[in-house]
């Protein structure tokens, strides 16, 4: 398929890239204003371009002509958890995004952001963006809800996601199946809940029969971390897990066997659809906002491969052509 490359702003802990790493992308920045999350990505990929600064300090000229423009675009603006500002929202990047697009003139671009952003109130911002890169040269501009528990996560995330594309990958792109039966979070949690020899984690297993509820991060201004707010703690106590806080290890021998654990960091990650091999720079309570606050990365792995897939055949003939230039 040849080598394709990417850019991706608001990177955060790595969800998004390593979807796109396994599909495919090489990574010409990843852009992060958070120094956790870039201590993170380069702790876990050394040799990734890591540019900790605002969105708005990217010279987005010095990656034309690129294969994918991708990011996480901050939730609050369109978050139905806020006040729905929308562009009246100072932490909207979308118009910065849609600029350095314009800049570095990408073939493909792909980004994510709450459910809340098709709610009914933001169709006229959404029609602004899809004029704006139509204009822009982009044939195939689109919307998509898309929920982590239909491709394999055990846990219900909805996202929703813009994907534009140019030229001939226009007709070729096919959005990914949504029909991948996802684990239980008994299944996917036991080896880590048993692992200090916890007598309830049999137990345990048989009532986490179902997928988590949505892993949140909180922000900065919150005090520490949890599982989210009350409706959120009722939900994950019917899986029999304590959503008041996170552990730092996992139950031991001595926890009583009808007690409710609580989640550690890696056990979030997992949720997540984070490998295991992926760490978490900084304190628990930093370590565990970057995971809540990621896109789980099977879910970035399957779009980005649709992309991929939709201009392969393009990066292949223009490194014919070139091979046949060189030859000439």
């Amino acid at each position: 398929m040849g080598c394709m490359y990417s850019v991706e702003v608001c990177a955060g802990a790595g969800g998004q890239a390593l979807g796109l790493e396994r599909a495919g992308f090489r990574h010409e920045a990843l852009v992060e204003i958070d120094p956790w999350a870039c201590k993170t990505l380069r702790l876990n990929r050394p040799k990734w371009k890591v540019c900790e600064c605002d969105i708005a300090e990217i010279p987005a000229q010095k990656y034309k002509d690129i294969e994918l423009y991708a990011g996480g675009l901050p939730c609050p603006p369109f978050s139905v958890a806020g006040k729905q500002l929308g562009k009246e929202d100072e932490r909207n990047l979308f118009p910065i995004a849609l600029e350095q697009v314009a800049q570095c003139r990408p073939r493909a671009v792909m980004i994510e952001n709450v459910r809340g952003l098709l709610d009914p109130c933001f169709a006229p911002y959404r029609q602004w963006i899809e004029a704006n890169l139509r204009k822009q040269g982009f044939a195939f501009v689109d919307w998509q809800l898309v929920n982590a528990e239909q491709f394999g996560v055990p846990q219900q995330r909805p996202r929703v996601l813009l994907v534009a594309l140019r030229g001939n990958a226009a007709n070729r792109f096919r959005w990914p199946a949504q029909t991948r039966r996802a684990p239980t979070v008994g299944e996917v949690l036991f080896d880590l809940m048993s692992s200090r020899q916890w007598n309830g984690a049999a137990e345990w297993k048989l009532r986490a029969a179902r997928v988590a509820p949505t892993i949140v991060g909180g922000s900065k201004k919150h005090g520490g971390p949890d599982l989210g707010p009350t409706r959120a703690r009722k939900a994950w106590a019917q899986l029999g897990v304590n959503g008041l806080g996170i552990a730092d290890q996992p139950p031991d021998a001595d926890f009583p066997a009808d007690a409710m654990p609580k989640l550690t960091v890696r056990m979030a990650a997992r949720l997540q659809g984070f490998p295991d091999d992926w760490s978490f720079a900084g304190s628990k309570t930093r370590a565990y906002r970057q995971v809540g606050n990621a896109f789980p990365p099977p879910v970035a792995y399957k779009v980005a491969k649709s992309i991929a897939e939709a201009l392969g055949s393009r990066v292949r003939t223009e490194k014919l052509q070139s091979l046949e230039r060189s030859a000439a």
